[in-house]
């Protein structure tokens, strides 16, 4: 089994003279293969957030979910050290929104499933030799579920053998442990373009295979 869960960071705003919208746009697809290692993915996970969010004797406010913006550095590496021996893979695709087109503005989902695309290009699907799960962070409308879906079984028809299952899934992160977990690094690259910080990046940049901005 093939557990893909895609997450964003930054925002679709392109008003740059009325309002402060963030500069870049990231995508991240984080893809782990195998049952155990995804098993192993979502308890690292659930342990950063039973113990460093909602320690024993200091459980007033429970905090349900991992955010790669609301958590301290000091729990972004404990997080990482439970991942230790974990085999995963991020594949990333940041729009740099200064240097778009004026346009997209007006077609933010397109401009999704665009960004999408881009980085799904780069994953090795012609590898797969099991059932694919895609997960993605439930924030569409009903209309905008079916595009992204139709958008992205059009364009894996090529790569990804027709014997090869492939399932799509549009949950809420604090259901799927593993979009928290994507969260996470989607924040540390955003951070990277956005604001030249790379201390939460280098901690996990060995397991990037494709980092790239748009256009």
């Amino acid at each position: 089994m093939w557990y893909l869960y895609l997450d964003e960071s930054g925002d679709l705003g392109f008003d740059f003279a009325n309002k402060r919208p963030s500069n870049f746009f990231t995508i991240t697809i984080l893809l782990v293969k195998g049952i155990e290692n995804n098993r192993a993915l979502v308890n690292a996970v659930k342990k950063t957030v039973k113990r460093k969010l909602n320690p024993k004797g200091n459980r007033r406010r429970i905090v349900e979910e991992l955010k790669g913006q609301k958590t301290t550095f000091s729990i972004k590496e404990y997080f990482c050290k439970q991942l230790a021996g974990i085999p995963f893979e991020l594949y990333c695709m940041t729009m740099d929104k200064r240097l778009a087109f004026a346009k997209l503005a007006e077609e933010k989902h397109r401009v999704y499933n665009f960004l999408a695309s881009l980085a799904l290009e780069q994953i090795p699907f012609d590898k797969a030799s099991t059932r694919v799960e895609f997960i993605i962070d439930k924030s569409k409308s009903v209309a905008q579920i079916r595009e992204f879906n139709a958008y992205v079984i059009n364009q894996l028809q090529g790569k990804l053998d027709p014997r090869i299952p492939l399932d799509i899934y549009h949950r809420s992160s604090i259901q799927e442990y593993g979009l928290q977990a994507a969260d996470m690094f989607s924040w540390g690259v955003f951070r990277k373009y956005e604001r030249g910080d790379v201390d939460w990046f280098e901690k996990f940049a060995g397991n990037i295979q494709y980092d790239k901005t748009y256009p």
